[in-house]
């Protein structure tokens, strides 16, 4: 059944987007991510143009990351203190990467610019992942310890930095300075590019931290909820590039996937959702890949960027 999607202009199958979303809502609720590194390249496959997918996504993101950040919490499975550290700098960053993303929208270098960076982020975190997940699973297989818990207690330079607070539910005792720092980077990149941050944020908070893995998928993402939340407001207001209908569709797919995801990742070992998380993020990157090199389906598209001369 086809609905027509106001700002994207064009129509599409209700029920292929309701798919899109639970789908892409399970993955939300499984890894603890905004699903936007998904959705977005998603609905930029589908058609929709890659302004109108980043700003309409932050609207699924907050939804499936909020119903998410639901079932971890009943689990006891979030460190808020952290979270609310995270959340100091993540509010900065969301106010600094809406004005990336308009001021690159105003010149017309927004397409490009997504292209490339999915290319290259995604490729890049998705090996990265995929390769200590599989060396993982071997030290599993062969009983050895894990690298993550047997470097959980080394003291490295980030012991060294001033404004130490011990985060209870994490069991760590560091400086709140790079905590900011990477709440702040993280919603950057997740307001410019439409993907939440989740799927950067959790691996950070495992090997840069030391953050326990069960409280990480949790953390990461009542931090993404917050900012794209913030996103959405923002996008509706400066650039009116939220698509209403295409984002409600895309909801109510996402929170019921999310719950689904949520209790789906309490069965399953954790390196192994690294593994399957490493490769979703890899294929997607090789997706973006062949779009820049492969032929285009037309020549040239002429676009109206506003009413004068």
């Amino acid at each position: 059944m086809p609905v027509y999607l106001p700002i994207a202009d064009f129509p599409v199958d209700i029920f292929l987007l309701l798919a899109l979303g639970l789908a892409v809502g399970f993955v939300s609720g499984m890894f603890g991510v905004g699903g936007g590194f998904l959705m977005t390249p998603l609905l930029i496959f589908l058609g929709v143009s890659p302004a109108v997918a980043v700003a309409t996504v932050a609207t699924h993101i907050t939804a499936s990351s909020f119903s998410g950040t639901l079932s971890y919490w009943r689990r006891r499975a979030v460190d808020f203190e952290m979270a609310a550290a995270l959340l100091a700098g993540g509010l900065i960053g969301t106010w600094s990467g809406i004005w990336v993303f308009t001021t690159l929208y105003s010149v017309g270098q927004l397409d490009l610019m997504l292209s490339f960076s999915f290319l290259i982020l995604l490729t890049a975190v998705g090996g990265l992942m995929l390769m200590e997940s599989v060396r993982s699973m071997a030290r599993v297989r062969r009983n050895k310890p894990s690298l993550v818990s047997r470097s959980a207690g080394a003291h490295y330079w980030l012991h060294g930095l001033p404004l130490k607070f011990r985060f209870r539910r994490s069991k760590i005792y560091i400086s709140v300075i790079p905590v900011f720092g990477i709440g702040c980077v993280i919603a950057v990149m997740g307001v410019i590019m439409g993907i939440g941050g989740g799927f950067l944020l959790v691996p950070i908070l495992i090997y840069f931290l030391r953050v326990p893995s069960a409280m990480v998928v949790g953390t990461a993402a009542m931090l993404t909820t917050a900012t794209m939340a913030l996103a959405t407001v923002m996008h509706a207001v400066t650039s009116h590039l939220v698509d209403a209908v295409l984002a409600t569709i895309l909801m109510m797919g996402g929170v019921v996937g999310a719950q689904f995801g949520a209790h789906a990742a309490q069965k399953m070992p954790p390196e192994r959702l690294r593994f399957l998380l490493g490769f979703l993020i890899l294929a997607v990157g090789f997706r973006f890949g062949y779009e820049l090199v492969s032929p285009p389906e037309h020549l040239y598209t002429i676009r109206v960027l506003g009413s004068g001369s």
